[in-house]
């Protein structure tokens, strides 16, 4: 046997799958990947090699769920125990200075592997400006120097990275130097797509060529933290939790109370929850199943009982993605490979109409393996991502102020909820958007908006109760400089010119 294959086999060798028949379908892609391995450098050829260990073992998993998985018995899926989700207002009121000690012991992680594609923009989404000129990462390192300023402590900022997102946040990373931040990063896995029919890796070579690979999602996070080298060196510098969201959520600020709250409880994994409105129906859940915690996500449910899943009334909260982890308990789970998170399998098309699959995780379903786990349902300030311009055009509205990076809803607004905006396909892409709007529209009276069309706003629009502006096809319509709108609909063709 070659050196190549010995180290591969060898990683193997850890996997307490291994042991099972390789023959078939596992034996084939284990080839694939070893032909794959035998390619690398000696220099990349570690850790390459224990990537595609980790992906041989979630494919095995994959086979064997495809096998003997049990479809999700709805009878006896519950809602949370009133202990498996506190509520936020009834936690000790904590301020920054006032955690101090424990912010020593934390890490910032942001999940920082997607691109901007949806929106129309090319490069990591948190290149994208959102706000005065300024990015998600902007704002992001605004916040964390803050908090180092005020409680004079050093906590550090960690980006996990995808191969789409490395080579352009490091580049972008390296005007942050003189600020008061560290800034780590890493790279999360790049594992093969597998063809739909023959499950054989599709790329022939280890080499990063289009459509050939994916990042594993953002599940992925604990073996590829770990394997960095990340997870050991914040444990020896004397961290004790990592405090991980979406480099898009710019509500998912360092909280003092909830800070304060994993080191009182002990508790070793928590959700921050909140309630779920009708914009949220398709976010994961928190449930009780067999009497243990687990996150339901919408592709884990019968289709039978989708509409069921979907209701607010049944099951009120979602999960906003903002996790505190407790750095140690990752380290004894990846080491004891006791961490086995639900598969989603992610169908995609490449550009020459091969069918193929990606074998992907979510990392809050880890909930299930921590000791202690549980939700705390916390303000809906706290989730505040972008995902769309329809998002992007409140965060960049006088619907929030915004200071030391982080935004927080305007005090003139009479009712602390936000609008439902929905924006049609004319302002999907960011550049369209801005186009479309000579200056953000004033909206702290707004309660639902709705746009489509070919619709243009001139400067200082007020919009306020409920708006729709319809452009029928192959018309156009022009909202005048100083307009206000209030409970209007607007449809049809309609020319208003400033004077």
């Amino acid at each position: 046997m070659s050196t190549h294959r010995a180290s591969f086999t060898r990683h193997l060798a850890y996997d307490h799958s291994a042991s099972q028949d390789e023959g078939g379908t596992a034996g084939a892609v284990k080839q694939s990947l070893e032909e794959l391995v035998s390619q690398v450098p000696a220099v990349e050829k570690e850790k390459f090699g224990k990537e595609m260990e980790d992906f041989y073992r979630l494919f095995k998993r994959y086979l064997s769920d495809k096998k003997e998985r049990k479809p999700l018995d709805w009878n006896k899926v519950r809602g949370p125990k009133p202990e498996d989700v506190l509520v936020y207002n009834n936690l000790p009121a904590k301020d920054l200075t006032g955690v101090a000690p424990l912010l020593d012991k934390l890490a910032v992680l942001k999940l920082n592997g997607g691109l901007g594609t949806t929106m129309g923009c090319v490069g990591p989404k948190s290149a994208i400006e959102v706000r005065d000129g300024q990015t998600f990462l902007d704002l992001t390192v605004q916040q964390i120097e803050y908090l180092n300023s005020v409680a004079s402590t050093d906590v550090p900022l960690i980006l996990m990275n995808s191969f789409n997102t490395d080579e352009d946040t490091s580049k972008i990373v390296r005007k942050y130097n003189t600020h008061n931040v560290k800034i780590l990063t890493f790279n999360q896995s790049r594992y093969p797509r597998i063809k739909t029919d023959t499950h054989i890796p599709l790329p022939t070579t280890y080499e990063n060529k289009p459509g050939m690979w994916y990042p594993p999602g953002h599940g992925d996070l604990y073996e590829s933290f770990a394997n960095s080298g990340l997870l050991d060196q914040l444990i020896a510098e004397g961290k004790e939790w990592i405090f991980v969201s979406n480099v898009d959520n710019l509500g998912a600020t360092v909280d003092p109370v909830i800070l304060n709250h994993m080191a009182t409880s002990g508790a070793e994994f928590v959700m921050e929850v909140t309630d779920k409105t009708k914009a949220d129906i398709k976010g994961g859940t928190l449930i009780d199943y067999n009497g243990q915690i687990r996150l339901l996500e919408i592709a884990q449910v019968p289709k039978a009982h989708v509409d069921d899943f979907k209701r607010v009334k049944k099951f009120k909260i979602f999960n906003t993605n903002n996790l505190w982890i407790s750095l140690k308990a990752i380290k004894r789970l990846i080491e004891a490979k006791e961490m086995s998170l639900d598969i989603i399998v992610n169908g995609k098309i490449t550009d020459d109409g091969t069918s193929v699959i990606q074998l992907e995780t979510a990392v809050g379903a880890a909930i299930k393996h921590f000791k202690g786990a549980h939700g705390i349902n916390v303000p809906r300030t706290r989730f505040l991502p972008v995902k769309s311009t329809s998002d992007l055009f409140l965060v960049t509205s006088d619907l929030y102020t915004m200071e030391n990076g982080q935004l927080r809803m305007n005090p003139k607004r009479t009712f602390q909820t936000v609008p439902i905006v929905k924006l049609g396909d004319d302002f999907k892409k960011v550049n369209d958007f801005l186009s479309r709007f000579k200056t953000p529209p004033q909206i702290l009276e707004l309660d639902h908006l709705t746009v489509t069309g070919d619709v243009v706003f001139g400067a200082d629009v007020t919009l306020q109760g409920t708006v729709i502006i319809v452009a029928n096809h192959g018309a156009h319509i022009d909202i005048a400089r100083g307009s206000v709108l209030n409970d209007k609909v607007v449809s049809g063709e309609l020319h208003i010119l400033d004077h």
